[in-house]
């Protein structure tokens, strides 16, 4: 799926300029705020990029109404010391129009904590809105997973930069999940058969909706009342509409919940239990 990109790429390299130089007559500015695209890696002197962290190290999960917030921590040095830094995620095949088809850009300016003369980790923050367009900061679909590239820049207070756009972020951007359980008849009588169903849906940012999630793995599993911890019962397939429905023989009073493990595109998720009372 392509975007027309253009005005969210342009807009997203001239904040990042603003990261990499303190003035706009400033030369890192250039190979940021060119409209020409692509973008590349650049180097100007003896400015370094250490580290970055994007969202805490931590896969970012998005719904479909709720707007959330991560951030991309970037840490830079320089002998002369560090003017700002900065970044944004994109994704696709190559950082220009034809081929990019979703980029996540701060609005807002970096907050740089400087450790020592020459050392500085600013933090730029992103608000993802699973209800905008693709050139909004928005999702769809095609974007969940871990294809998301970084885009880190820093600058001197020289007027060296560097600018890196191919990192990897280290997470995945996930569609949120639900998981749903109930386990029938309540009460039934000692060895007769316990039908437990549920749901599996996760979020469609295309439609903005929450859909059942097919032909997945979730593990049934079972607490006797007055113990501690769940035991697997076994695994049952999500049918073709994110259905769950198995059977199990009544034995003793306990709690039923569905486990799913998660995949590259959607995180874990685990049902509340669901009680029985066998009689």
């Amino acid at each position: 799926m392509r975007i027309r990109a253009t005005v969210a790429a342009v807009s997203g390299a001239l904040a990042l300029s603003a990261f990499v130089a303190p003035s706009a007559q400033a030369a890192p500015v250039a190979p940021l705020a060119d409209p020409g695209f692509p973008l590349k890696d650049a180097q100007q002197g003896d400015t370094k990029i250490t580290k970055f962290v994007v969202n805490g190290g931590k896969d970012l999960v998005v719904g479909t109404t709720a707007k959330k917030k991560f951030t991309i921590a970037v840490t830079a040095t320089d002998p002369k010391g560090v003017a700002g830094s900065g970044g944004l995620l994109w994704h696709g095949e190559k950082l220009n129009e034809r081929y990019l088809d979703g980029m996540l850009t701060p609005v807002d300016d970096e907050k740089c904590v400087h450790a020592n003369a020459t050392t500085a980790t600013c933090t730029v923050t992103i608000t993802v809105n699973p209800k905008a367009s693709l050139e909004n900061n928005g999702l769809g679909n095609h974007l969940a997973g871990g294809g998301w590239k970084l885009l880190a820049a820093a600058g001197g207070k020289d007027d060296d930069y560097v600018v890196k756009t191919t990192l990897k972020p280290g997470i995945n951007l996930k569609r949120a999940a639900k998981l749903t359980v109930n386990a029938s008849p309540e009460p039934v009588k000692k060895g007769r058969t316990i039908t437990v169903s549920g749901a599996l849906t996760r979020a469609n940012w295309d439609t903005k909706k929450y859909a059942g999630y097919t032909k997945q793995s979730v593990r049934l599993q079972f607490k006797k009342k007055g113990a501690s911890a769940f035991t697997t019962v076994k695994t049952v397939k999500s049918d073709s509409k994110g259905n769950l429905k198995t059977t199990v023989k009544a034995s003793v009073d306990g709690t039923f919940r569905f486990v799913f493990a998660g995949t590259s595109t959607t995180p874990a998720v685990t049902s509340a239990g669901d009680a029985i009372d066998v009689r």
